[in-house]
């Protein structure tokens, strides 16, 4: 008996099912569930339409090698050109510039300058290469405005379209070089019938347009939403899709505001880029330090300068320290910009090899300017602050600490110290405390450089200074 079909079944049409699909790490399951069986998340399944597998494998083809084995020898190698975008920070933190065929995905919170951002790259590249801005969010009038207010005097390409087919088409039609897709949570396919935003159709319009990218060679720049908690909106399968994922961070209260890519096929990561928000767009911030280091002259107790290395970049951070009696059982331990873990073995580290105790005070430690530093070259310098404020002696203005501690209450060397020395001398800085296997081969002109092997050392070079 000839099984029934519905009124618009056709021969061969693709079979769809319902899933389920976990924002966090984009697993599957086949029936809602409280907590997600990939990663255990909990509330993250949300329904999803789950297309057939044949329509999927079409697509795949046009990706799909000819199947042979190549030797790796025979392959040729060809160093890939960049291009720059006139944002000097910018391309700092793309590694050189744009590549032809990579994808960039760039997060941040709402109104923090991300648009402006990409607006003000096109208008510079404007003058190179065929550019297009796509957006989903706001009208071409706003956009306009927008960029009057920058005093962008180029003509740039606009589409306002959320549709992904007619986002192509207008890509295959106008045959830009680079293309900014603002943001990817709008753009929908019509392949898949959930609403835009969705797990669903966040991962499929960017995988649409990454193999885009790769096939027909342009650079497509996306942005992206964040959540409260700080991580970009969507699957998490959306970063390993892209070949560059930037953040953009700062204080809406603050004119000041962070870039740093935490992934980068072309380039190294944990690079940082420092702009300032202006009436006329983001300015590069061409001396980072002098940012991070707008302290009084006088010197107070508990404030010390770390060398940091952010990438390639040697950055100047003042930590400060506050200790205070505590009147409870468990006493505070809070950091701002630093890991609280690594603060807690510091004490511990203090306590054992320095006879410091800290067990009856509340420690409060922040990395002024709003920088995170999640390097151990800061361990030096948060252990002497911590004395310093807990001694009520200051540390000298003109001092510059780094340096790695060990659980033995070693002084463990660190990376590029000769860079972190030579930035330290050139911002005025006479006076350095560092790792002992850092101390430089030649002397440092105006600075006089201190090298310790442990913790031991450090303590008794603060308490003669």
């Amino acid at each position: 008996m000839p099984r029934f079909r519905g009124p618009g079944y056709k021969p061969g049409m693709a079979k769809t099912t319902t899933t389920y699909v976990c924002s966090q790490c984009g697993g599957q399951a086949n029936k809602w569930q409280g907590q997600c069986p990939h990663c255990l998340a909990w509330n993250t399944l949300a329904e999803s339409i789950q297309e057939a597998a044949g329509k999927n494998a079409s697509r795949f083809q046009s990706l799909a090698g000819s199947g042979q084995v190549v030797r790796l020898s025979a392959v040729q190698a060809v160093e890939t050109p960049r291009m720059a975008t006139g944002l000097p920070e910018f391309d700092r933190v793309l590694g050189g510039g744009l590549v032809g065929g990579g994808v960039v995905l760039i997060g941040g919170d709402p109104g923090i300058g991300k648009s402006t951002l990409l607006l003000q790259a096109l208008a510079a590249i404007s003058s190179q290469a065929k550019t297009l801005y796509v957006s989903g969010e706001e009208s071409a009038a706003q956009i306009a405005m927008r960029s009057r207010r920058l005093g962008l005097s180029a003509d740039i390409p606009l589409l306002t379209e959320i549709r992904l087919e007619s986002i192509f088409a207008t890509l295959k039609a106008e045959q830009p070089r680079i293309a900014v897709i603002d943001s990817i949570q709008t753009v929908y396919t019509e392949q898949l019938q959930s609403a835009p935003g969705s797990v669903a159709q966040v991962r499929e319009c960017a995988q649409e347009l990454t193999r885009y990218a790769k096939q027909a060679g342009i650079t497509i720049l996306l942005v992206g939403h964040v959540t409260k908690e700080g991580t970009l909106a969507g699957p998490r399968v959306l970063e390993h899709i892209v070949d560059t994922v930037l953040y953009f961070e700062g204080d809406t209260g603050s004119s000041f505001r962070l870039i740093r890519a935490f992934k980068n096929r072309y380039g190294a990561v944990n690079e940082l880029g420092v702009f300032a928000m202006t009436d006329k767009g983001l300015k590069g911030v061409n001396n980072p330090s002098a940012l991070f280091l707008n302290r009084d002259e006088r010197e107070a107790p508990g404030s010390c300068v770390v060398v940091a290395q952010e990438g390639t970049r040697p950055l100047l951070v003042e930590i400060q320290a506050l200790l205070d009696s505590s009147h409870s059982p468990s006493p505070r331990r809070l950091t701002v910009g630093l890991d609280g873990n690594r603060l807690a073995m510091l004490l511990a580290v203090l306590h054992r090899h320095g006879g410091i105790p800290c067990y009856d005070q509340d420690v409060f430690v922040n990395a002024v300017g709003g920088v995170k530093i999640t390097e151990p070259a800061v361990d030096l310098a948060v252990a002497l602050a911590v004395v310093s404020s807990l001694r009520n002696k200051p540390i000298p203005h003109k001092l510059a600490v780094f340096g790695e501690i060990g659980l033995a209450g070693e002084i463990r060397p660190v990376q590029r110290g000769q860079e972190r020395l030579k930035e330290a001398a050139k911002l005025g800085f006479t006076q350095a405390l560092c790792p002992k296997a850092n101390l430089p081969k030649g002397k440092i002109a105006g600075m006089d450089v201190k090298g310790v092997a442990s913790l031991a050392e450090a303590l008794e070079y603060f308490r003669a200074m």
